[in-house]
Parts: C-alpha cells; sequence; structure tokens
C-alpha cells in the first residue's frame, strides 16, 4: 500500500498541452456522435480552400513558373554584382541613419523580382554583413514596404493612369522613400541593438560560380522553392480560413476588415483581396474600375497593394527567413507584422490626407 501511494504522488501532473489533447479528443468524440458528417464537412472545407488557391495559381497558374524565373533572374543580378553595386549605394545612406546596409537588399530585390526571392537571396547576405537580429528585423519590416510581384507596380500604374495622378511622385514617396524612413523608424523605437559598417568591414557578395551554373542552379533553386516552401505554407495557411469558415468565423473578420479599409478610404473589394490573395490580382481588379473612384481611394488601394498577403506574412517569410537568418519562426512572423501595419498606415496616410501632393 505505501508503495501505491508513493506511485499516486509521483504521477505525473497533466501539462498544459495534454490538457489541449483531452479537449480536442472530448470534442472530436462528441462531433461524431452529435453529427459524423461534419467532421467530413470540416475537412472538405479545408481541402476546398486551398485548393482552389494552390492548385490554379501554383501549380497550374503563372506564378509558380514566375516564381522560379524570378528566383533566376535575382541569382543572375546577383553574379553580374547588382549586390555589390547595391552595398555602395546604401552604405554611406544608411552610416547616418546607424544601421547596416543589408537591412535595403531585400526590399529592392523584392521590387525587381518578388518577395521569394528576396528571402532566397538577401537572407544570407545578412549574416555576411554582419547584421545583428535586430537589423534582419528591420529588413524584414523593410522588404513589407514593397510589392511582393512587378505585376503589382505595372497594373498599379495602369490604375493610376485612369485617375490622372503624378504616378513618378506617388513611386517616389511610397517605394523608394520608405527605404530610408522605415529603418530609421525601427531603429529608433522597436529595435535599437544596430550598428552602421563602411564598405571595407564587408565581404564580396559576388559568387564567382561558372554563368551558366549559376542559370541552371538557380532555376533548380526556384523550382525546390516553390514545392517544398511555398505551396506547403499556402496550403497551411488556406486551410486554416477554410477552417474558420467552416465555423463562421471568417466572414465575420472579412465584414470587419473591409469596413475598416473602407474608413481608411481604401476601396474595400481590393483591399481586402490583397491582403488576403495579393496585389497582383487586386490591382487586376482594380484597373478595370479605377474611373469609378478617386484618385485618393485608387492610390492607396496601390500603396497597399504595393505589400504582402497574409500567406506571405504567416507561411512564406517565416519558413524562407528562419533558414537563413538567425531569427525564430515567431520573431520573423513579428517583424513581417510590424512592416504591414505600417504599409497599411501609410496607405491611409497617402488616402485621406496627402491627395493634395499626387492629384493633378
Amino acid at each position: 500500500m505505501q508503495i501505491m501511494s508513493q506511485n499516486n504522488q509521483e504521477a505525473r501532473k497533466v501539462s498544459r498541452i495534454e490538457a489541449v489533447g483531452l479537449v480536442l479528443v472530448i470534442f472530436s468524440m462528441a462531433m461524431l456522435f452529435i453529427n459524423a458528417n461534419a467532421v467530413g464537412g470540416l475537412f472538405n472545407a479545408m481541402f476546398n480552400s486551398a485548393f482552389k488557391v494552390v492548385v490554379p495559381v501554383y501549380v497550374t497558374g503563372s506564378i509558380g513558373c514566375a516564381i522560379i524565373i524570378s528566383v533566376t533572374t535575382g541569382r543572375l543580378l546577383e553574379r553580374l554584382g547588382f549586390t555589390d553595386a547595391l552595398m555602395r549605394i546604401f552604405v554611406p545612406l544608411m552610416k547616418y541613419i546607424g544601421v547596416n546596409a543589408s537591412v535595403a537588399i531585400p526590399v529592392i530585390y523584392n521590387i525587381l523580382g518578388d518577395v521569394n526571392a528576396a528571402g532566397r537571396i538577401s537572407a544570407p547576405i545578412f549574416k555576411k554583413a554582419g547584421a545583428t537580429k535586430d537589423e534582419q528585423m528591420i529588413g524584414i519590416a523593410t522588404l513589407m514596404q514593397a510589392p511582393c510581384s512587378f505585376s503589382i507596380l505595372i497594373f498599379g500604374i495602369i490604375a493610376m493612369t485612369e485617375v490622372d495622378v503624378r504616378i513618378f511622385l506617388v513611386l517616389v514617396l511610397t517605394y523608394f522613400l520608405p527605404v530610408i524612413l522605415v529603418p530609421l523608424l525601427l531603429r529608433l523605437t522597436i529595435w535599437r541593438n544596430c550598428h552602421a559598417v563602411s564598405l571595407t568591414d564587408l565581404p564580396i557578395f559576388t559568387p564567382d560560380t561558372p554563368l551558366l551554373s549559376t542559370i541552371f542552379g538557380a532555376g533548380k533553386e526556384g523550382a525546390e522553392l516553390l514545392f517544398t516552401l511555398i505551396i506547403p505554407a499556402c496550403a497551411i495557411i488556406y486551410a486554416g480560413i477554410g477552417a474558420l469558415d467552416f465555423f463562421g468565423i471568417w466572414p465575420y473578420f472579412e465584414g470587419a476588415l473591409a469596413s475598416m479599409l473602407a474608413w481608411m478610404n481604401i476601396e474595400p473589394q481590393s483591399g481586402v483581396v490583397s491582403i488576403l490573395a495579393g496585389g497582383s490580382l487586386s490591382m487586376a481588379q482594380l484597373k478595370a474600375i479605377a474611373m469609378n473612384y478617386s484618385p485618393q481611394m485608387v492610390v492607396g488601394s496601390f500603396v497597399l497593394a504595393s505589400s504582402s498577403p497574409l500567406q506571405v506574412i504567416f507561411g512564406q517569410i517565416p519558413v524562407i527567413w528562419t533558414s537563413a537568418t538567425d531569427l525564430t519562426h515567431r520573431e520573423c512572423m513579428w517583424a513581417a507584422v510590424v512592416g504591414f501595419v505600417i504599409r497599411l498606415l501609410t496607405a491611409a496616410i497617402f488616402a485621406s490626407f496627402l491627395g493634395f501632393l499626387y492629384v493633378k
């Protein structure tokens, strides 16, 4: 009896994760008992939500091919000395801000290629340049100030042409100025462990691999990125959205999001698409209906679209950047969220208060 008493006293307590597991077991059994069809319905909702994005967009659509080409283009630019040229431009500028110049590299590759190429190419540069963890997070937040696809820029220019605004001024203020202002803002507020570096302290970033090996190796790298990282991350994000929609939660969130965007003077329909699906689709829709809206609303929608959607923030950025930096998944997501909030506020300010600068 004494041995049994000691065993009972030494019995393992139920941990928090075990309690969560027990709740899920009870909930699953209850669903099977009350409505067994609901289990299948939940799976179908998750599958359909992920399938309608993953297959037509990434597998059989043009985006998958665009990702492979963008990685190849980015690697080719890197091989031709593009990164070292950028360092020569940004090192003097960032010295006045007090930040490692490498924080500006991802956003430039993002503008020229896409967010996946930017992460694949720019993330290793942080370590080579000796960037601190705070500077790496500033780099991700700055990355969010540029479109995740070059098509967003093209469609956005077409839409802004319809409402007669000063396009060059809009691009300077919303694309290039944030490359300087966002690192300065974040260094003074959230992430202060930063230090400027001189050009002599930095290594040469241009690889010495043969040109043909660079091109075909980059194509293989782009395919690996697409099928082993981006598609799984996208499927998980949209499966979660499907589950929330099945339980009736997602429509409330989507409605609240549209109301918030309308209050910020951003066209709600294209704004919701920008946040949930991506700027390419939203700008393709907006350019067809831009004449129906004010120039301020069109510009605000364009500024918001020139960022990254939820699947990038919570899927692609953590997966790609944690493999090549010192950051954890949580730190990557936190930096991306901070960058997105800055971009959202920038869109609201341009749409509501700064129309006098760019409206003809």
